[in-house]
């Protein structure tokens, strides 16, 4: 059974940056596209970034491109979002998600998400 833990959210100034970890274990993470999902108050789930499961795919919602940059290491089982540049708008709890195929198609698909991270919230506020 694959469990996910993501973590490195806090507290930002606008302009400011964070890194997101999010760790796979019980099974390896190499067959699985995982993707980071943001929850703003009130407002729904929605798709942030994705990778295949090689890393050699990614997505982005437009939103952040230009600012935040997924990366995997399938050796660590680690997925990592970094954030620049962050702004109010990006406030939320920050879920990382696996689905069990390679490929980024359909990646913001939130219904195919069965594994997912217990969420940590991001704050950017001066």
């Amino acid at each position: 059974q694959l469990q996910l833990v993501d973590s490195g959210g806090g507290l930002v100034q606008p302009g400011g940056s964070l890194t997101l970890s999010c760790v796979g274990s019980g099974v390896m993470l190499d067959f699985y596209t995982i993707a980071w999902f943001r929850q703003a108050p009130g407002k729904e789930r929605e798709g942030v970034s994705c990778i295949s499961s090689t890393g050699g795919d990614k997505e982005y919602v437009d939103s952040v491109k230009g600012r935040f940059t997924i990366s995997r290491d399938n050796l660590k089982s680690t997925v990592t979002l970094q954030m620049n540049s962050l702004k109010p708008e990006d406030t939320g709890v920050y879920y990382c998600a696996a689905v069990g195929r390679p490929t980024v198609h359909r990646c913001f698909a939130i219904r195919d998400y069965r594994n997912w991270g217990q969420g940590t919230q991001v704050t950017v506020s001066s």
